[in-house]
């Protein structure tokens, strides 16, 4: 098994100790404060599930701890649409990379979803008009009898278990096929530079 987790996961290609001078553009940072902004949302919502509703609606701690993960969220995802954006833009699935790009699209998917339901359990007016107007269009395409949107304990398990499992596995997988494959370069870069591990001169920050 070791040898075998060593030849699919080469130890030089995930842990590089330089990249490819292109990597130094902005275009390729929003990717890394995706993941940085992915790990405050985690973070903070494990604290809030540990500590329960009441904490982050009565504590000081706890609507500061909610505050953090609001806004991490909310970065989270303007990071996560910048790099779709822009790696949709540089063809991000050239040089058989096309599951990388797979895996990064279904997470922005199950982003959505679980920012959804965590709008949902609030417990606020907002959250009771987002649920209110989001039951019909659920049953209207006939999944409101098992994704319940008016049911707290449903979204708050869908929130705090499923879907944020759905996006660390996910991030996780996307992120060593980024290590495997290697960076996407610029559209009319060399061919020598497509492959991982080739050109490699900037040194990380």
């Amino acid at each position: 098994m070791q040898r075998r987790a060593v030849r699919a996961l080469p130890p030089d290609t995930l842990l590089p100790t330089a990249q490819p001078e292109y990597v130094a553009s902005w275009i390729y940072v929003f990717g890394v404060l995706t993941l940085s902004s992915l790990v405050v949302v985690v973070t903070t919502g494990c604290v809030l599930a540990l500590f329960g509703p009441a904490w982050w609606h009565v504590s000081d701690a706890g609507r500061y701890v909610n505050s953090l993960h609001l806004w991490s969220v909310e970065l989270f995802m303007f990071f996560m649409v910048v790099h779709l954006w822009g790696k949709f833009f540089m063809a991000a699935w050239r040089g058989r990379r096309a599951l990388t790009w797979i895996t990064g699209a279904v997470v922005f998917l199950a982003s959505i979803g679980a920012a959804f339901t965590g709008y949902l359990v609030q417990q606020n007016f907002d959250s009771q008009w987002i649920a209110d107007q989001a039951k019909d269009g659920l049953n209207s395409v006939g999944i409101g009898a098992w994704f319940n949107v008016l049911d707290f304990g449903q979204m708050f398990m869908w929130h705090v278990v499923l879907l944020p499992l759905a996006v660390v596995v996910l991030a996780v997988w996307h992120m060593l096929l980024v290590r495997l494959r290697g960076v996407v370069p610029p559209i009319g870069a060399t061919t020598a530079d497509d492959a991982p591990g080739a050109g490699r001169s900037q040194e990380p920050a």
